[in-house]
């Protein structure tokens, strides 16, 4: 037949399937610019698919739409995932993991590289990622989970989560979770603590990355509290480039960041809107009176435009 067929979508779920549940079924959806030579992206998604999706859809055009030349697959395991009872899709992780790891392997003999693989996996599906690094040691090129699902995976063993030991290079985004050690580089917006979480913000500060708009610069430090003192802006370490940006650009600084043996992590601040980014500055105050008095400094920021910020000092200094 002459007619175009029609291309297979991302399977479209609602919350009737999610009260009587689903059978597990796996499907992936390649984007490419046709050619074959280039990286393979790995992306699963997470359960409450139907909230998730368009957020999914995004990332792809978002990727497809960057200067790099890459083959994006996405993992549509929605059937198998959207239900109501959470345990039956933390078991279909490993399953997913199995059917992936085969699809990997055909990549193998067709000439791929492990080390050109990035898997992107959101929630439940960052776990699935780190399942399949598994099954190759460790030889994985990079993953990266965007905020990692927590129950029924914080504080287990690593074999049974994701875990930094998964990929040659492990880059995890936390924005609602209690940040347990699941990566080799960890990224902590605001804090956590001290901020609405949002499960989804980890998803819309990866896709702030890719916008090449502005970079989000991370600080390495032990406590957000040591961050917001000042304690942690001295980026030597990672000359001549900056401290590690957030996202999709992290394993620029893959090279300066392997060689520690414990994971690293790294604290920012974020505005309320797309695309995030913020500037930070080290402001040193010298006072010669002895006497505490009370009292608040506000400071005042004028650009070259005319442009006015002022702000209070914050409460952590």
């Amino acid at each position: 037949s002459d007619e175009e067929q029609k291309c297979p979508e991302f399977t479209d779920l609602n919350i009737g399937n999610a009260l009587s549940g689903t059978e597990l079924r796996v499907q992936l959806l390649l984007y490419t610019r046709e050619n074959h030579d280039c990286s393979e992206k790995l992306m699963e998604h997470n359960i409450a698919a139907s909230e998730y999706l368009n957020t999914t859809k995004k990332i792809v055009f978002k990727l497809l739409l960057s200067s790099e030349d890459i083959n994006l697959i996405i993992v549509d395991w929605n059937r198998g995932a959207t239900t109501v009872n959470y345990i039956a899709a933390v078991e279909n992780c490993r399953k997913v993991a199995e059917i992936l790891t085969n699809y990997v392997d055909q990549m193998l003999v067709g000439g791929a590289s492990l080390d050109s693989m990035h898997m992107i996996g959101v929630s439940l599906g960052a776990h699935v990622a780190g399942f399949v690094g598994q099954r190759y040691n460790g030889r994985l090129g990079r993953i990266t989970g965007l905020d990692p699902a927590g129950p029924s995976f914080s504080r287990q063993p690593p074999e049974l989560r994701l875990d930094h030991t998964d990929a040659q290079f492990v880059d995890v985004i936390h924005s609602d979770t209690d940040g347990n050690n699941f990566c080799l580089f960890f990224f902590f917006p605001e804090g956590l603590q001290y901020f609405k979480c949002d499960h989804q913000r980890s998803v819309f500060l990866f896709l702030a990355s890719l916008k090449s708009k502005c970079d989000i610069i991370t600080y390495p430090c032990d406590s957000y509290l040591d961050y917001k003192r000042g304690k942690c802006v001295d980026c030597d370490a990672f000359q001549p480039m900056s401290c590690p940006v957030l996202g999709y650009h992290a394993d620029r600084w893959k090279r300066l960041l392997i060689p520690y043996s414990s994971p690293t992590k790294a604290y920012f601040d974020t505005s309320d809107k797309d695309p995030f980014c913020m500037y930070n500055y080290l402001l040193d105050i010298t006072t010669w009176n002895k006497g505490i008095r009370r009292g608040f400094l506000k400071v005042k920021i004028i650009d070259y435009a005319g442009n006015t910020v002022e702000s209070q000092m914050n409460r952590y200094v």
